[in-house]
């Protein structure tokens, strides 16, 4: 067993191999066992890749499929949030990228959405979405659009909106406006001077985390533990506010819970010897079943294998942050956790 196996003591990989899922199966052979693997492609033509491309619009993007709320945002605004979700799906669990026309179209729908300064604008009307502008950035990254000249302009505009402690907030929230009465509203510059948002903070860094050049950016880093230091507390602002949701997981990663937020930062270089990630690798463990995957909160929706993809991220950053080396000398003083987070 490499030490990142040792670390979880039961290994998890043979649940996850044994999965009837194809695409789970074989990110775990590739990315845990390290495995030879056939090409991707091989996972674009299975019959639920296949259901999903099926429904794409002749612009590029997927229809929304609930209605109402049209008083505050328009049909075609939920369609971009769809999209978004469609293509987290489509990138996040079966590694489609800019190779296939779907993705180009999908990604093309979506620059539309792109300001002349860099944010993608829409989803929170005409507001200001650092959150969603940095989550759609990170799959188009992931997608092959990594080095687009449209991506880098995103980078710039979210350098530009940072709080001056260095993370990032919801501009609206900064000044106390209601999304309601925000959504109608004239564009709401931010209060710079308002502290951060964990909950933003962790999904704008996930578009730095996916990017070879910004992820060690010394933003970035800045950025990181800050969003360290806040494991398991409570938000400064109201949206998803209380402790309890770094518990509440999903994947794709959506908003910011304990599996994205240490998922970021091991791509970014943090290490275990960081008290605060050593803490909440420990809580990981603490949630461990007999059979090696994890009693975690799971935002599930319609996906009945999230728990095995859960158990694959969580198993993707024990690995980055331990590896297969001799394990680093612990830290001597340890953040108690276990106290401060809900079963």
């Amino acid at each position: 067993m490499e030490n990142w196996q040792k670390e979880l003591r039961v290994d998890p990989t043979s649940a996850l191999i044994s999965s009837s899922n194809k695409a789970i199966e074989y990110f775990a052979r590739r990315d845990l066992l390290d495995e030879k693997v056939e090409p991707i492609e091989t996972l674009w033509e299975l019959p639920e890749v296949k259901r999903i491309l099926h429904k794409q619009q002749v612009d590029g993007s997927w229809k929304y499929p609930g209605g109402g709320k049209e008083h505050l945002r328009s049909q075609e605004d939920y369609n971009q949030l769809e999209t978004y979700r469609i293509l987290g799906e489509l990138v996040e669990k079966y590694g489609l990228n800019n190779g296939h026309p779907v993705i180009r179209m999908a990604a093309e729908f979506l620059f539309t959405r792109q300001t002349d300064g860099g944010d993608f604008r829409g989803i929170y009307g005409n507001q200001y979405s650092p959150n969603y502008s940095a989550a759609i950035m990170e799959l188009l990254i992931k997608a092959g659009y990594d080095g687009d000249p449209r991506i880098e302009k995103g980078f710039q505009w979210l350098l530009s909106i940072r709080q001056n402690d260095g993370g990032w907030a919801i501009p609206l929230r900064t000044v106390n406006a209601k999304y309601a009465d925000a959504l109608k509203a004239e564009i709401i510059k931010p209060d710079l001077t308002k502290p951060f948002s964990h909950l933003v903070t962790g999904v704008v860094l996930r578009a730095f985390a996916a990017h070879q050049k910004y992820r060690r950016s010394k933003e970035a880093i800045q950025a990181g533990e800050l969003l360290a230091s806040r494991f398991f507390r409570k938000d400064t602002y109201p949206d998803r506010q209380t402790p309890d949701f770094w518990a509440r997981v999903r994947f794709p990663f959506w908003f910011t819970d304990i599996v994205s937020a240490l998922d970021s930062l091991s791509l970014m270089g943090f290490t275990e010897e960081n008290p605060n990630i050593y803490g909440a690798l420990n809580w990981l463990k603490s949630r461990r079943e007999d059979d090696g995957l994890f009693d975690l909160k799971l935002q599930k929706g319609k996906d009945e294998d999230l728990k095995f993809w859960i158990c694959l991220a969580i198993c993707r950053l024990f690995k980055r942050f331990y590896g297969s080396t001799s394990p680093r000398a612990r830290p001597q003083q340890l953040v108690n956790f276990l106290n401060t987070t809900t079963s």
